[in-house]
C-alpha cells in the first residue's frame, strides 16, 4: 500500500469554488490521477493520500453527498479547505 502526498489539484472552472468537483489530484510536476481513480484506490485499500499544508498532515478520505463520492480531508485545526488551498497541477503525467 502506498501513502502519497497530494500537492496540487485540477478543477474545471473556478479553482476555489467548493461546489465544483475536483477532476485530478496530483503531486506537482510528477503525477496526477483522476479523482475517481483515487476514490477507487482508497476504497480498495490499495493506497492512501494526504495533504501537508503549513506543516500539518490531513488524511484524504472518501465522503458522499447525495450518493456521489468525493474526496475531502479529515478535520484538522486549519480554517481553509486543505485540497482547495493547493495550487493547480502543472507538468504532471497522468497515471
Amino acid at each position: 500500500m502506498g501513502d502519497f502526498q497530494i500537492t496540487c489539484i485540477n478543477k474545471p472552472g473556478s479553482h476555489l469554488d467548493p461546489h465544483t468537483r475536483i477532476e485530478y489530484i496530483g503531486h506537482q510536476a510528477k503525477w496526477k490521477m483522476l479523482e475517481a481513480t483515487a476514490i477507487r484506490r482508497i476504497r480498495n485499500g490499495t493506497d492512501s493520500f494526504f495533504t501537508l499544508v503549513n506543516g500539518r498532515r490531513a488524511d484524504v478520505i472518501v465522503a458522499e453527498r447525495n450518493g456521489t463520492p468525493y474526496l475531502k480531508t479529515t478535520l484538522d485545526d486549519t480554517r481553509t479547505d486543505n485540497l482547495l488551498s493547493l495550487p493547480e497541477c502543472q507538468g504532471c503525467k497522468v497515471v
